[in-house]
């Protein structure tokens, strides 16, 4: 997961809408069945969507009254916390 990508799609979300987020998701989720992708193709899609879920989860927290600084610290944390485990 990368932080500028999820802390510029949360700004995206909080500009437009979360639906645009969700439907590129599941667009993304649909091509993965594609059985021509190569291995390199399919771990890109993948941290797209893992990146995408990640700025929903923040973008939640900053709905909910977060500060976004905060929000994307606490996610990040959750991230390093699930890794180290």
């Amino acid at each position: 997961m990368k932080l500028p990508i999820i802390k510029h799609l949360t700004t995206f979300i909080e500009e437009n809408d979360e639906d645009f987020v969700i439907e590129t998701i599941e667009t993304l989720e649909a091509l993965t069945e594609l059985p021509s992708l190569k291995d390199e193709e399919l771990d890109v899609i993948g941290e797209l969507i893992s990146n995408m879920y990640g700025a929903l989860d923040v973008a939640k927290a900053v709905k909910e009254g977060t500060p976004k600084k905060e929000a994307l610290n606490q996610f990040m944390q959750r991230v390093l916390g699930s890794i180290d485990k």
